[in-house]
């Protein structure tokens, strides 16, 4: 059995068992990026085999914030799937997690495919529907977050969920690098955030993913939901917490976790 198989069994029983592994980076220390990417489609693959639906990509480490918090420095990416989908509202449990965070981000729906190489921030607009404000969960099936590069691209981007929120608004006339946003954990401030934070521009996060994925001959495609990137750090989850973040122009976006 090769790493890749190997790797892709191992993160889907601990995402099973909520049981912790250690790195992949410790148990296969020579893994390269390109093998933790091919671990991560050989897991979409097996989830869509068994009746999984992917909806939508998710951008990671695109701010200094989170890529400080996680020692790495390069974003990363994920795929969305229909059952990693919350409506703002619903109260989310934690059995569904092993060690959840949430990051604030900007949501894009496509009304176009986008397929690289050479997809630019025109492109990103052109094929954009709307924009919603975010909310993802992270979670990791490594343990005590001890990811590397490899570990968190292997790990499906350490994605867990997303809630989307706000208001469908279109793209124009909003300059994204301006948009900024409120987070709030229970009722407090917590943090504050600008969409600047984002590779300097989400548009610019969302090219980047469609020109990423095209290595691996994956498209954003027309109804997905792509994830830019969290605009701030992320944020430990614990029980009965309620998040909400506020963005100008786009509306809030709220979770609710018992």
């Amino acid at each position: 059995m090769s790493v890749i198989q190997e790797a892709a069994i191992r993160l889907l029983e601990a995402e099973e068992t909520k049981q912790v592994i250690e790195p992949l980076t410790v148990s296969y220390p020579g893994i390269t990026v390109d093998e933790a990417y091919h671990t991560q489609l050989e897991i979409i693959r097996r989830k869509v085999e068994n009746g999984g639906v992917i909806v939508g990509k998710k951008i990671g480490a695109t701010s200094k914030a989170i890529q400080n918090m996680f020692g790495v420095n390069q974003p990363d990416y994920g795929h969305l799937l229909a059952d990693m989908m919350f409506v703002e509202g619903e109260e989310i449990s934690l059995q569904n997690y092993i060690q959840p965070k949430v990051e604030f981000e900007i949501a894009f729906i496509l009304k176009k495919d986008l397929k690289g190489p050479n997809v630019s921030i025109l492109d990103v607009i052109d094929a954009t529907d709307y924009i919603v404000p975010a909310i993802e969960v992270i979670d990791s099936r490594i343990e005590d977050w001890k990811i590397k590069f490899e570990d968190t691209v292997a790990d499906n981007g350490s994605s867990a969920s997303a809630i989307i929120g706000g208001k469908p608004t279109k793209l124009e006339g909003i300059d994204l690098t301006r948009i900024g946003m409120v987070a709030y954990q229970n009722g407090e401030m917590i943090d504050t955030g600008a969409g600047a934070a984002v590779l300097g521009n989400p548009l610019r996060s969302v090219a980047w993913l469609a020109n990423s994925l095209s290595k691996y001959d994956v498209s954003l495609n027309a109804g997905e939901i792509i994830l830019s990137g969290a605009l701030t750090r992320a944020v430990e989850v614990k029980k009965n917490d309620t998040f909400t973040a506020e963005f100008a122009h786009i509306g809030s976006v709220t979770a609710s976790f018992k």
